[in-house]
């Protein structure tokens, strides 16, 4: 895949169309009649109708169907801190996924603000215009104060896909790989080499969907995570559950023996022969992007079994895009107030059941993301799980899901 010229044809596309999402209408506005329903007088009949009961304006307006992609730009894909507007491209490429995938009315929304509470309280001041809120590129740990604290005070979904849409994948992709190599999820020795957000995130699903803390070790670039006094709130919750006793280490001392490394770190610092002393069939996720944090060819080399990242030119490609069209779609047809953790493994073991009914092999324990019916198992699943857990609206899965 040639880089520079997909940079190119980016730029050119954005040249041509300006825009890569639009609006269009979805009623008939054909004459006086069809104008008097969509606007006034008529409109007055379905305001007042949400005036007696807010819920109304999630199945008579367009707000039902419409997320927010929010950012700051602090944290932009490789890209850092490029500011709001220089960030627009990536809010409006993800909403024109959540079109593509789930069919949801995404709206791409740029702060000009690093502030926390001023961005906790525009958030919130936005939250009758939409269904749902997908953070996005905000740096950490500014991104966990501001997911929490939006989801106190919401009752709407919240969701940070940079953490929990990455780690749903990923949970998917080592559930699928898990099948191939034949390993129980609370038998295996696992690796998170990156402590930020999507690092953390991840370490924190894998141990709810059984992970044994004991055998989870988790890295920053200096080596093994322990207590220094300097450390996140969020990186304290796991050092406490990982590593107890404090112990420090390297990244060649982590990972011998480890059946499962994942990396949400930097380009090239898995490319060392260390991963020759993983365990037999080993797995291992290099999800830097887009620049890994080992090449396809080299972990071959070094004799890794399993081998995923985020790119599209090599195998196992380990893609949140599978992810949050499915988990909105879903919550939103039910009306949900929030996206909990049973919904979160509700949609990461949904991706992994279907990667298992397609081809599965060492090559293959992922879904293709543009297998249609990616979408709408991960929905069904999470639509489920918020009715069972009880933050959904709606009491019983909508007819499409009935099959």
């Amino acid at each position: 895949m040639d880089t520079e010229k997909l940079r190119q044809e980016a730029i050119e596309l954005r040249k041509e169309k300006h825009q890569m999402i639009k609006t269009e209408l979805n009623a008939e506005l054909n004459d006086g009649h069809d104008l008097a329903i969509v606007y006034t007088p008529g409109v007055s009949a379905p305001c007042l109708a949400i005036k007696d009961d807010e819920d109304l304006s999630l199945t008579m307006t367009w707000r039902g169907n419409v997320v927010a992609v929010i950012s700051d730009g602090t944290r932009v894909l490789g890209l850092g801190d490029i500011g709001a507007a220089a960030s627009m491209p990536v809010m409006e490429g993800k909403s024109a996924l959540y079109k593509k995938f789930g069919n949801i009315d995404a709206i791409p929304i740029v702060l000009d603000t690093k502030d926390k509470d001023e961005f906790i309280h525009t958030v919130k001041l936005l939250e009758k215009n939409f269904a749902g809120i997908n953070l996005e590129d905000i740096s950490s740990p500014k991104c966990y104060d501001i997911e929490d604290e939006l989801k106190k005070i919401m009752n709407i979904p919240v969701f940070h896909d940079d953490q929990h849409g990455t780690a749903i994948a990923a949970l998917a992709a080592l559930l699928g790989a898990l099948k191939v190599v034949n390993k129980k999820i609370e038998d295996i020795k696992v690796v998170i080499n990156g402590a930020g957000a999507a690092g953390t995130a991840i370490a924190k699903l894998l141990l709810e969907d059984g992970v044994k803390a004991e055998n989870m070790t988790i890295l920053n670039s200096k080596g093994i995570l322990f207590d220094n006094g300097k450390r996140d709130r969020v990186q304290m919750e796991l050092i406490k559950k990982t590593n107890p006793e404090n112990k420090q280490g390297t990244f060649a001392d982590a990972v011998k023996g480890a059946d499962v490394l994942i990396g949400c770190s930097a380009p090239g610092v898995f490319n060392n022969d260390a991963l020759k002393t993983m365990a037999d069939k080993s797995i291992v996720f290099a999800m830097a992007n887009p620049v890994p944090e080992i090449m396809y060819e080299e972990a071959e080399e070094k004799g890794v079994y399993i081998y995923g990242s985020g790119r599209s030119d090599m195998p196992n490609q380990v893609n949140n895009s599978s992810v949050f069209p499915g988990l909105f779609r879903g919550a939103l047809d039910v009306r949900a107030r929030q996206i909990n953790e049973e919904m979160k493994l509700a949609a990461a073991h949904a991706l992994a059941d279907l990667a298992t009914q397609c081809t599965l092999d060492p090559k293959h324990v992922v879904v293709d993301v543009f297998d249609k019916r990616v979408p709408h198992v991960v929905a069904k699943a999470v639509a489920e799980a918020a009715i069972k857990t009880g933050v959904a609206r709606a009491t019983e899965l909508p007819a499409q899901y009935k099959d």
